[in-house]
C-alpha cells in the first residue's frame, strides 16, 4: 500500500472525485469547477445527471480528468431499465466513470433478486466505463451493509461507494464493514459524504483503505494536504 504522505499535491489529487451535484448548477458553474478539477489533478468530476456530460467533456479535454455521473442520483429508486438507459446516455456522452445509486429500499424489503438484476443491467450497461455502486450507509444496519457489499461483488462493479453525499455522509465503523466485507474481491472502496472537519476526516478515510473520496470539497481538502502531512510526520 502506497504511504499517501510520501505523495505530493499534484499526485493526491487522484484520491479525489471532485463532485458538483446540485442540479440547479449552471453552465457556468460547471465549467469553472471543471477547471478546478484538471488544476487539482482530481481523478474523475462529477454532475448529478448525464444532461451536463456533453459540456463537462469539452472542458475536460486534453487533461487525465474523467467526465463522470450519477445514476438515478440521489435516491436510486427508478426501474433497472431506466437505470440502465440513464447509464448508456451517460457513456455515450463521454464518461469514463459511472456511479448508480442501489434501490436500497428493495435491498432493506430482502429484494435481494432486484438489486442483483439492477446491478448486472448497470455494469453491463457502463461497458468499459468505471463502475461505482452507492449504498447510501446511514439507512442501512450493519448487516444491510454487508449484504450491499456482497450484491456489489457478485455484479462485477469496479467500486462500492458509501454514500451520495446528500444525506449522512459514513462514520469509520460503516466504512470498515464495507472493507472486511470485501476484503478478498476486486472491488475497491469510495468514500462520499465526509464530515466536518473534512481535510482531518477525509485523509483519515484514504489511511484506512478507500482508494476515492469523492466530494465538492475537493480542492480545500488538497489544500490542506501539506499541512495534514505536515503533522503526521511530526508525530511519526
Amino acid at each position: 500500500m502506497t504511504d499517501i504522505f510520501d505523495l505530493d499535491k499534484r499526485a493526491i489529487g487522484k484520491y479525489f472525485d471532485y463532485s458538483v451535484l446540485p442540479k440547479q448548477s449552471t453552465e457556468d458553474e460547471i465549467r469553472k469547477a471543471c477547471k478546478e478539477a484538471v488544476k487539482y489533478n482530481c481523478a474523475a468530476f462529477y454532475t448529478a445527471s448525464p444532461y451536463w456530460s456533453p459540456v463537462v467533456f469539452e472542458e475536460l479535454q486534453g487533461s487525465t480528468v474523467l467526465v463522470a455521473t450519477g445514476i438515478d442520483f440521489p435516491f436510486g429508486v427508478s426501474s433497472a431499465k431506466l437505470k440502465a438507459l440513464e447509464t448508456e446516455q451517460a457513456v455515450a456522452a463521454g464518461c469514463g466513470a459511472v456511479d448508480i445509486v442501489m434501490n436500497i429500499g428493495a435491498l432493506r424489503s430482502g429484494r435481494h433478486d432486484v438489486v442483483s438484476g439492477e446491478l448486472r443491467d448497470f455494469v453491463k450497461a457502463a461497458g468499459n466505463a468505471i463502475t461505482k455502486v452507492i449504498i447510501e450507509v446511514c439507512f442501512l444496519n450493519a448487516d444491510e451493509i454487508a449484504t450491499a457489499c456482497k450484491l456489489i461483488a457478485e455484479s462485477g462493479a469496479n467500486y462500492a461507494k458509501t454514500s451520495t453525499g446528500q444525506f449522512e455522509g459514513p462514520d469509520m465503523n460503516q466504512f470498515l464493514i464495507m472493507k472486511n466485507t470485501l476484503k478478498n474481491t476486486n472491488v475497491k472502496l469510495k468514500v462520499a459524504g465526509v464530515k466536518f472537519p473534512r481535510p482531518q476526516n477525509a485523509y483519515s478515510f484514504i489511511l484506512a483503505g478507500a482508494e476515492l473520496i469523492g466530494t465538492r470539497a475537493a480542492p480545500e481538502i488538497i489544500d490542506a494536504f501539506d499541512q495534514i502531512k505536515s503533522i503526521f510526520r511530526n508525530e511519526k
